[in-house]
């Protein structure tokens, strides 16, 4: 039976908003996710941000309300839950004022711009007793739930290695847009914003990290961190990762790309998010591949995939059911470590150990 919709604030309402008001509005009737949610108030300082949404997202005869400032949206007793799209650097601040309010927290990525901030995040929803999950939506990619799917059977045998790409591009005028954008406090670089959804696939599917070396420069853009970033992984299983990530590719978008390698199983998820299986290499593994590149996903509208929606659907499920969401707080901080431990090496010269 289908649980009364979880009734969600949106902080937030630029770049990304749109895709979590979008997967509100789908899951605002019962759906094949079998959960349901409602979009009942959004906050952004900017009025016509805010009235936009209020009145597009808007469904049945149930007004959307606007507000100005976050705390007020914290008094209101008709908010379960707060999917929070702000800056970067106001994630912890907010999702830290929300637990304390009583209110379940998701939160986009990064969760936080620091392991500090991560933690008191983590802390505060874990004493309130409220869910904490992480915006890292390409979990639910299709093509990334097949390969997890054959990693989890031991299909790869012993892994050897792995890849994480983000040829993306970014121009100035993306970054001119607000100040906030490549600055160290409020979004970091294009580890920290771009590539860092590829960076959580990849120690998803090979982690934990023992040991990090990394480089970045500012290569072209006309912000304060990286748009040009490299690391060398390794895993506590003896398998080594690389990240490649740039927001400097001419002239557009190209691929992001996850290669997963082992000694009886190659596979590589390409496309322009993810979304793609290009190579898929197993023993006896040919009926299989075909089965599986006749089923693949169209290419998504834009970088930031279809995953919303099930990612959403998953907090709501185990919001009411007392589960731990699929990218729960301590999830959403291992690529947040990994990336900040390519900033410190970039600063030191020196590999960071993390275990």
């Amino acid at each position: 039976m289908v649980q009364a919709p979880l009734r969600f604030a949106l902080i937030g309402c630029g770049r990304i908003a749109p895709k979590h008001a979008e997967s509100f509005v789908a899951l605002s009737e019962e759906s094949d996710l079998g959960v349901r949610a409602r979009l009942v108030a959004v906050c952004d300082p900017v009025e016509e941000l805010r009235e936009n949404f209020a009145r597009k997202y808007r469904v049945g005869s149930d007004p959307i309300e606007a507000f100005a400032d976050f705390r007020e949206v914290l008094g209101c007793a008709d908010v379960d839950a707060v999917s929070i799209a702000t800056p970067s650097g106001l994630h912890a601040e907010i999702g830290i004022a929300a637990a304390r309010a009583g209110k379940h927290v998701l939160v986009e990525k990064p969760m936080a711009m620091t392991l500090a901030q991560a933690d008191a995040l983590i802390g505060a929803c874990r004493e309130a007793g409220v869910k904490l999950g992480v915006i890292h939506q390409n979990r639910f990619n299709a093509s990334v739930k097949v390969l997890r799917q054959a990693l989890e059977a031991g299909r790869f045998g012993k892994l050897t290695h792995g890849q994480a790409s983000v040829r993306w591009n970014r121009n100035d005028a993306y970054y001119l847009q607000a100040p906030w954008r490549g600055t160290r406090d409020q979004d970091g670089g294009v580890l920290m914003n771009q590539s860092i959804h590829n960076i959580d696939l990849l120690q998803w599917m090979l982690g934990p990290v023992e040991t990090v070396f990394g480089l970045t420069q500012r290569a072209m853009r006309p912000i304060e961190m990286e748009d040009v970033g490299a690391a060398v992984l390794k895993f506590r299983n003896g398998a080594i990762g690389v990240i490649e990530a740039a927001s400097t590719i001419f002239p557009r978008n190209i691929e992001e790309t996850l290669n997963i390698f082992g000694t009886e199983g190659s596979v590589i998820v390409g496309g322009i998010a993810v979304n793609k299986i290009e190579v898929w290499e197993f023993p006896d593994s040919e009926e299989e591949k075909k089965r599986i590149f006749a089923a693949q996903e169209a290419d998504p509208p834009s970088v930031y995939g279809y995953g919303h929606r099930e990612l959403i659907a998953d907090f709501v499920r185990c919001v009411w059911e007392n589960q731990t969401p699929a990218v729960c707080g301590e999830e959403g901080r291992k690529a947040l470590e990994i990336i900040l431990a390519v900033y410190r090496c970039q600063e030191t010269g020196e590999p960071v150990h993390l275990l």
